[in-house]
């Protein structure tokens, strides 16, 4: 959904997934590249990435390939994710490592190299106009058992957001993260999302619209910034 609105408001679009199952299992290139065909069939333009951004080699071809692409890069929206939950005592080194790879430093490689790409601009004296959008989780934000490894990267991530946003000002860049609450594959089995009650009152689509409007110029002013978002209402968390 994100990408899709990306393109319809005009952005050129990379769209990356590895195609994995939920748990991060497996690979299909289908999966970036059925979005990519959507939104080319609606006028946009955009370019599947397969990359596994869990590495900091696939983290920096994702940046690379929207620069050659492209010939810029002006946002990137962090939303890579999987799911390994298991209670404490019972969470294998394996899931922990997995969980805390995809979402942690997935996040932190994919900005790192973006960050440097804009500062290397302004310090060419190109004017910067950057914007990073993250992806944290109420999971983090206040706790959810069974999810001691997706919590602590989604905490990370807040934490990580809220500092690089910092780093970043001096580059011309502003960093935020939203909290989603949404009916996905990542969340299409828990309790609470399967009524069709959930599906009408928690779209995906409904998060989408903040994510490109923090992609935009018009979200200059903010940075440093965790949002709540479900449904047609957003929140701004407080540390």
């Amino acid at each position: 959904e994100h990408a899709l609105l990306f393109g319809k408001e005009g952005a050129k679009v990379v769209v990356n997934d590895v195609g994995g199952a939920r748990d991060g299992t497996g690979s299909d290139t289908g999966a970036a590249q059925a979005v990519v065909d959507e939104i080319t069939a609606a006028g946009g333009a955009a370019v599947a990435n397969t990359s596994n951004i869990a590495t900091h080699a696939g983290a920096k071809e994702l940046v690379d390939q929207a620069i050659s692409a492209f010939g810029d890069i002006h946002a990137v929206v962090n939303n890579a994710g999987i799911l390994r939950d298991r209670m404490l005592v019972n969470m294998t080194e394996d899931e922990w490592d997995a969980v805390i790879a995809v979402h942690l430093k997935g996040t932190y490689g994919v900005m790192h190299h973006a960050a440097a790409y804009w500062r290397d601009q302004s310090k060419a004296g190109k004017e910067v106009d950057a914007r990073i959008i993250n992806t944290s989780s109420a999971s983090g934000v206040f706790g959810n058992l069974g999810q001691t490894n997706y919590g602590a990267a989604k905490a990370g991530i807040a934490a990580m957001s809220i500092i690089a946003a910092g780093e970043l000002a001096r580059y011309g860049g502003t960093v935020n993260a939203i909290s989603p609450t949404a009916l996905t594959r990542m969340t299409e089995d828990l309790a609470g999302f399967k009524s069709e009650e959930a599906a009408q009152a928690l779209p995906p689509a409904a998060v989408s619209p903040l994510v490109v409007w923090l992609a935009s110029s018009a979200s200059a002013g903010i940075t440093g910034r965790v949002f709540g978002v479900r449904g047609g209402r957003i929140t701004v968390f407080e540390g």
